[in-house]
């Protein structure tokens, strides 16, 4: 018997027994189905924040406190000043504005929302790219004297203000008046505002005031060239050790690390999601075995008709073992395009692409093929080893 002829008959039987065989095919469906998706979705993921992070620059850096000696005596917090002396004397840092936001309630003529507001200095327009569709942006002298000005987001304007001009109209912060003195291009970026709010941005010291939070646990700050980074963060942390008096309890991290640390994280989640999907096309495996012992019961006196024919035990074995593999593969056939649907319709919740590649598809395909001959070897081998004459007897 040749390939094209065992296939045939794999089909043929597939197709007699068409309900039993679909059965059998679930759990392969479900596991191919949901190893594409998650990997897709996972990668996807990973892919647009490494762009999102990269947009930013790589030349921007963060510097906050390490907590993890837990002494009291130690000075927790930063402060405005500190921006300012590290600015002087650090030549080669461009820019640099606080890490604070909180969700607060946002007020205007026409409703109110939730938003994300951020309190930070004038140099965040220029370190994060933000683009102004009307007004302008509140300077560093701003976001030190407490002055109550805010930039709202675009989106975040539409809907308090509906079609009014937002620019110098008042809103209400947690109930404290503000002047909107500009607005924003809202990010498409699934790294803007906070749980999906819309963001709004306010001087640092008037943040500090309107959410009771005098500390400030970190500065993030751009190096005015890549090849000037270490050095710049390098000389930023002894001043601020010898200014606080406080050594070795300040950390960095650029952009780079950031990236590393998300590649990380990401693949780990992703591996782990990963295998419990295979925990499914295991499962999946086990039914297609107990379903072609079954089916070698029932076929024992075929199996015994073809023996005395002279079919050899390796054409017995080799016809039940290709069963078992085209089960599977048409299994990883529904499992693969039932994957990458259900990977574009959670990636339009997500609000993000999946990264569907053939390299996946394939790599699904072979573990089904796998999955087919490991589960279908027992099987085939029991089938093989039948003895003509007691599988003729058989009714």
């Amino acid at each position: 018997m040749n390939l094209l002829e065992a296939v045939k008959i794999a089909l043929e039987g597939l197709w007699t027994n068409k309900l039993r065989s679909s059965l059998t095919m679930l759990g392969i469906v479900i596991g191919i189905a949901a190893v594409i998706a998650v990997v897709a979705i996972g990668r996807g993921g990973q892919a647009l924040l490494m762009s999102e992070i990269s947009k930013v620059g790589s030349n921007l850096f963060a510097i906050y406190i390490d907590f993890s000696d837990d002494d009291p005596a130690t000075p927790r917090d930063f402060s405005l000043d500190d921006i300012d002396l590290i600015k002087k004397l650090v030549p080669g840092i461009k820019g640099m504005s606080t890490m604070q936001s909180g969700a607060a309630q946002v007020k205007g003529t026409k409703g109110k929302k939730m938003a994300s507001v951020q309190g930070v200095t004038g140099d965040f327009k220029f370190m994060r790219n933000i683009e102004l569709v009307a007004g302008t942006f509140f300077s560093n002298h701003d976001a030190k004297s407490n002055r109550a000005v805010i930039v709202i987001e675009e989106k975040l304007a539409d809907e308090i203000f509906g079609r009014e001009n937002p620019i110098g109209k008042k809103v209400l912060v947690k109930s404290k008046p503000f002047t909107v003195i500009g607005v924003s291009k809202s990010a498409e970026s699934v790294l803007a505002g906070l749980g999906g709010l819309k963001t709004a941005f306010i001087p640092a010291s008037t943040w500090q005031n309107l959410f009771n939070e005098k500390a400030l646990m970190g500065f993030e700050a751009q190096a005015a060239s890549r090849d000037r980074l270490e050095e710049s963060m390098q000389q930023a942390v002894k001043i601020l050790e010898r200014r606080h008096n406080n050594k070795d309890r300040y950390r960095t991290m650029t952009m780079e690390q950031e990236m590393q640390m998300i590649n990380k994280v990401t693949g780990i989640m992703t591996l782990i999601v990963g295998a419990i999907a295979g925990i499914s096309l295991f499962v999946g495996g086990i039914g297609v075995m107990n379903i072609m012992l079954v089916s070698v019961t029932e076929r024992t006196r075929e199996i015994g008709i073809r023996k005395a024919l002279g079919a050899r035990r390796k054409d017995i074995m080799v016809q039940f073992l290709i069963e078992a593999v085209v089960i599977c593969l048409i299994g990883g056939v529904f499992g693969a395009a039932i994957g990458v649907g259900g990977a574009y319709m959670i990636a339009r919740f997500a609000k993000w692409p999946p990264l569907v590649s053939w390299g996946t598809i394939a790599i699904a395909f072979i573990f089904s093929s796998a999955v087919g001959i490991f589960f279908g070897l027992y099987p085939a081998s029991k089938a093989a080893r039948l003895d003509p004459i007691e599988a003729l007897r058989h009714e």
